[in-house]
């Protein structure tokens, strides 16, 4: 399989633990290959200097409450940092790149600027996939407040989030406890990718669709309803080959699958010049 540089730097990058994995380096990685002359010391030395401007005007004592502050007035108020409202699905505000560029973007990448300058100033923040709008929140024992980074860093407490999650599924939502549990690294790549995945499909573009689909195979290999989509989309892309191999990967790790008929009668209409068998 031929690799785009940027797509074997991203799969060096998730080869780690996750603990290891640079986040900022990896989203970088996955806008190389979109504009393969990205310069990526480059986007991370901006992140560096942010990170040492906010530094700058951290008071000594340092509460979590004064450095969620300083952050949103650097980012927020100095920078102009804005959620893309008006064009919410642009694949540039999943972009690192153009995130910090024209300094707008949606809950996640917004997010991940705001996880790396709490990360270089040492203040440990995790990411908190909540359904529909992504969040984040202090590493800090007991210390139950969100950050919301596409509504300005809005801080907010468990009752905010539920109400939250009424407003974008637009029905009475209960908050559970998974809803606002740590996600990690490998996670948040996934979860970022997916988004450009939908994008893509909506624009019927499915080279770009089956580039997102194998990155997150690289991050979570075992996910077998990506390994069906891949397969699908080489069908649709004329790489028979490589869609019989997918699509009967996926039969035979569900082969109860819902859509295992659908599956099968695609297999079959494949042909036999096309099956490949480990006999």
């Amino acid at each position: 399989m031929h690799f785009s540089s940027a797509r074997l730097y991203f799969s060096q990058e998730v080869q780690q633990s996750d603990e290891r994995i640079d986040l900022a380096k990896a989203a970088l990685y996955i806008a190389q290959e979109e504009y393969p002359d990205l310069n990526v010391a480059e986007y991370l030395n901006t992140l560096d200097r942010m990170a040492d401007e906010v530094e700058e005007d951290l008071s000594i004592s340092r509460y979590p409450l004064q450095i969620i502050q300083s952050i949103n007035l650097y980012l927020y108020s100095n920078l102009g940092f804005a959620g893309n409202r008006t064009n919410y699905y642009d694949p540039c505000n999943s972009f690192l790149n153009d995130v910090i560029d024209r300094r707008m973007g949606i809950p996640i990448t917004l997010a991940l600027v705001y996880l790396e300058i709490a990360r270089r100033i040492n203040f440990p923040m995790v990411g908190v996939g909540m359904p529909g709008h992504f969040l984040i929140r202090p590493d800090i024992p007991d210390m139950e407040i969100f950050v919301d980074a596409f509504n300005g860093g809005e801080v907010m407490f468990a009752e905010d989030c539920e109400n939250q999650l009424s407003q974008v599924f637009q029905q009475p939502v209960s908050l559970r406890p998974e809803f606002l549990a740590p996600v990690s690294n490998r996670q948040i790549l996934a979860r970022m990718l997916n988004n450009l995945k939908y994008i893509y499909l909506k624009e019927q573009n499915l080279a770009k669709t089956l580039a997102a689909v194998e990155r997150v195979l690289l991050l979570f290999p075992e996910m077998i309803l990506e390994v069906r989509d891949r397969g699908l989309l080489y069908y649709q892309l004329g790489q028979y080959a490589q869609a019989v191999d997918n699509l009967q990967t996926y039969l035979d790790k569900v082969p109860d699958a819902e859509d295992a008929v659908v599956i099968r009668r695609l297999l079959a209409e494949l042909g036999n010049d096309w099956l490949m068998t480990n006999d």
